[in-house]
């Protein structure tokens, strides 16, 4: 008897081949360097050498001096012309503020907020915040922009002026 040698079983052997080679050929390109054992939380942090030292660029620059002093001094005399401290609880001078508002010719309270203790105000033509917070000694009254920045202007000023002197009673 003769044997059959069959295409499909020589395609079988050829694939079997390639499947024992490719699962034992990862032993041959085994890496024996004890870094790549760990696992990647382990392994030490590899950084590029320019990023290994400090940033000395600026080390020595000197501030500039004059400007800043006198800038803060010229905010601190803007907002003193904005705010002012009065003696009692925020909620009370909240309610006196709100009963002063509404006795000053020309403004009009166009929103308030309790809980954030403030008034929204236009006056001449300005729209700006009047702001009740609780303070040292009190509770400071000031007028702000829609930025939180002291407010400045003839109507700002105004306002707070009026407050200041109808609250002083």
């Amino acid at each position: 008897m003769r044997r059959s040698h069959s295409p499909i079983r020589y395609v079988a052997i050829a694939v079997l081949a390639v499947a024992v080679v490719g699962a034992s050929g990862c032993r041959w390109f085994k890496k024996d360097n004890a870094l790549y054992a760990q696992s990647p939380e382990s392994r030490p942090l590899e950084v590029p050498p320019d990023l290994d030292q400090p940033r000395t660029d600026g080390a020595m620059a000197l501030p500039q001096t004059g400007g800043s002093a006198t800038q803060s001094a010229t905010v601190a005399a803007a907002s003193s012309n904005v705010a002012f401290t009065v003696a009692g609880e925020r909620d009370a001078v909240f309610a006196r503020v709100g009963q002063a508002l509404a006795g000053i010719e020309g403004v009009v309270v166009n929103s308030q907020s309790q809980a954030l203790g403030t008034y929204e105000v236009s006056d001449a033509g300005s729209q700006f915040l009047v702001r009740v917070g609780a303070g040292q000694g009190g509770a400071t009254v000031s007028a702000v922009d829609p930025r939180g920045v002291a407010a400045s202007g003839a109507g700002p000023e105004r306002v707070i002026a009026a407050l200041r002197a109808a609250l002083a009673n």
